[in-house]
């Protein structure tokens, strides 16, 4: 009889922890715009979409000394809303990636000083952090700048799908942009940026005229109709947080994205 080895699935990618930041702001006529970044079309991952700034939780993002410049939230209370699988210490690396990393991806720092330094050396900083995460906390400290974590409101929980080879444990923070900046690509992983309502945004994927992941959609909708950035950071506050992981499957030749609850999922 013959005998016939059957193929062994490889177990799913473990997903790396990640922070995303949404950027809101108001339109002088009413409404309010979110910002995209393109991502460069030679990226790993999201090659060409456009999407919230953000990515990868550092180990340099949660140093002994990081509660000292950070703004407002309690470390448990930070911990309690992440979950019970992360410690005080570790969660409030989130908040703080979130902030770091869109200031390297589009020059945006949400942070308050008593001086806030000359725009030239905050461009110095944001270049040496691409290559060194410590010049961010270089920067705190040489500055004397604190980092509004207090004015981040988490509201979103996705993992990539199992089926993806590379997957990110991704938490959705939202804020204010601060007045007086204005978002530029890094020259690195950012190619553009848009200031768009959430519906311009969506209509514009559904145009084909960008490209927008299944996540950044959805979260969209979450801002969609609300009549001001505050009302919608008012809608986010407090929401229940559940996490959701899509899968996808191919039927036929065609990619189907399934969310929970869907037929066929899980």
């Amino acid at each position: 009889m013959a005998h016939y080895d059957v193929p062994v699935k490889p177990p799913p990618a473990t997903p790396a922890h990640a922070a995303t930041l949404v950027l809101l702001r108001d339109r002088p006529a009413g409404g309010f715009d979110v910002l995209l970044m393109q991502r460069h079309r030679a990226s790993k991952f999201a090659a060409g979409d456009f999407v919230f700034p953000g990515g990868k939780i550092e180990p340099d993002d949660a140093p002994a000394d990081a509660a000292t410049w950070c703004a407002g939230l309690d470390r448990q209370d930070m911990s309690r809303m992440l979950g019970t699988a992360h410690a005080p210490e570790t969660a409030l690396a989130y908040w703080i990636g979130a902030i770091r990393e869109t200031f390297e991806e589009v020059g945006i720092l949400l942070a308050r000083g008593t001086r806030w330094p000359d725009p030239t050396r905050v461009e110095t900083y944001r270049r040496a952090c691409h290559s060194d995460k410590q010049a961010f906390w270089t920067m705190l400290r040489t500055e004397g700048l604190t980092l509004a974590t207090d004015r981040l409101v988490y509201f979103a929980h996705w993992i990539t799908p199992e089926e993806s080879p590379l997957r990110f444990d991704t938490r959705f923070f939202a804020a204010e942009a601060p007045a007086g900046q204005e978002a530029t690509v890094d020259g690195k992983e950012v190619i553009a940026v848009r200031w768009l309502s959430p519906r311009e945004a969506i209509d514009a994927a559904a145009r084909g005229e960008i490209s927008l992941r299944n996540p950044t959609v959805r979260n969209l909708m979450l801002l969609e109709g609300a009549p001001s950035a505050a009302a919608a950071l008012g809608r986010l506050a407090g929401r229940s947080v559940e996490t959701i992981r899509p899968r996808v499957l191919e039927v036929g030749g065609v990619r189907r994205v399934l969310m929970p609850g869907d037929p066929g999922y899980y």
